[in-house]
């Protein structure tokens, strides 16, 4: 009877509290809004937009071609871990490198992102694939839960940190604001370095019993590609999962991506804004906890379904929105069930998939991941384009909440893959 060990278990959980800074200070704090008025200061607000869009749109698009490939030759060479230590290495290098770019050099500053966020999402499908080898499927809720919640707090708090050095720059001795910012991008690089090194010395993962050439992976991944999809397709209940989860995750990454935009047509103070973000935060902390305890006792779909409907109750909220602690209150409200719907997603898929696949299969999950957040935005456009009302807009991603939730619950919950009687030892 194998042993799983707390000390590999909370290494790899403490990446997510790693790689969380890069997600809270680069992508939905400062890159966004100084890319705007620093890098790209002097150009027009809907060219400066759509190339931010499309530096956004590579960076998914590569990730989602690539994970299910790189996940198949990490299954064959037992080599996750080698993939995550490559890819955070990337995004740690590339998130550092920001802190280097100068005022209007908008093109180094979008390539740099680019390639930090290939980093981030690729390490991401690895992350993900080691759940199986630092946790008995007995606690995958729970411990797939610490991650989230670990990763809430800790990019959190480094995001927090940053937020005060900008607003109050003379407290560290900084000449301004963007001095600040562009520190906040080389902190990042630390924290992520440093708070990844637990995973890099700690974890072990599964190796496969025949090794083989690094030429011989290659020139199999496309065929064992094709394998996985014929075999996900064999799956009904992985398949339908993947689709459920591909909807619903598209409505809260939606809400997450549009979310500051929104506040600003209505006209909230961007202090509301990052203040609401960082209420998000730390109540996602406590909350992804309490949804790990949900998921073992209920099951996680039970979960995940609750979740679900609080996003539902939220978007008509959000139609109805007058002040600011509207505002608040939809981020705390979000925060409560956002790292739920994503830590218990990423249990129950595992509870899911065949034992030793967890590579490749979780390229696929990630892949649906990568492809998600782009239906929501176009309905949005759609709905707002024809009404001529914001407000209106944000009803469109009912229907991936409702879709997604009618297609999960139609899901025979069964595990495809074998019992795992591995015990975890302090």
């Amino acid at each position: 009877m194998g042993k799983i060990s707390k000390r590999s278990l909370w290494s790899w959980a403490f990446y997510d509290w790693a790689n969380s800074a890069f997600a809270t200070t680069v992508m939905s704090g400062f890159f966004p809004v100084f890319f705007k008025q620093y890098w790209a200061a002097g150009m027009a607000a809907s060219e400066s937009t759509f190339w931010l869009g499309m530096t956004n749109g590579i960076s998914a698009l590569v990730v989602a071609i690539v994970a299910p490939f790189l996940g198949t030759i990490a299954d064959q060479g037992g080599i996750k871990k080698g993939f995550l230590v490559f890819f955070t290495m990337l995004g740690v290098v590339m998130s550092g490198g920001l802190f280097l770019v100068g005022h209007g050099m908008w093109q180094w500053a979008a390539m740099l992102y680019l390639l930090a966020g290939i980093g981030f999402s690729a390490g991401n499908v690895f992350y993900d694939a080691l759940l199986p080898d630092v946790s008995s499927r007995r606690h995958l809720d729970r411990n797939s839960a610490l991650g989230y919640a670990l990763g809430y707090i800790g990019g959190g708090l480094l995001f927090a940190g940053n937020v005060v050095a900008t607003l109050h720059p003379d407290w560290f001795g900084l000449v301004d604001s963007a001095q600040a910012i562009r520190l906040s991008f080389a902190s990042v690089a630390l924290w992520w370095l440093i708070f990844s090194l637990p995973l890099m010395f700690w974890v072990k993962e599964e190796k496969p019993v025949t090794k083989l050439s690094v030429g011989s992976m290659l020139r199999t991944s496309i065929g064992q590609f094709k394998s996985t999809f014929r075999h996900i397709r064999s799956l009904k209940t992985v398949w339908m999962f993947l689709i459920a989860y591909w909807l619903y995750i598209d409505g809260l990454g939606t809400i997450a991506r549009m979310a500051l935009d929104y506040g600003l047509a209505l006209g909230f103070d961007v202090s509301v804004l990052i203040s609401a973000l960082l209420i998000t935060q730390f109540v996602a902390f406590p909350a992804a906890i309490i949804f790990g305890r949900i998921g073992e006792r209920f099951g996680p779909r039970t979960g995940i379904l609750i979740g679900i409907g609080v996003y539902i109750v939220l978007c008509v909220f959000s139609m109805f929105m007058r002040e600011a602690h509207d505002f608040y209150w939809l981020a705390a409200i979000s925060g409560l069930v956002m790292g739920g719907v994503q830590s218990l997603s990423r249990s129950l898929y595992a509870t899911l998939i065949p034992l030793g696949q967890a590579g490749e299969f979780f390229g696929f999950y990630n892949m649906m991941g990568k492809f998600a957040a782009i239906l929501g935005p176009i309905l949005m456009a759609i709905v707002s384009l024809t009404t001529g009302s914001n407000r209106l807009s944000v009803l469109a991603v009912l229907v991936l909440f409702v879709a997604g939730g009618a297609i999960l619950m139609r899901v025979r919950i069964e595990k495809a893959g074998q019992d795992d009687d591995r015990q975890e030892t302090a």
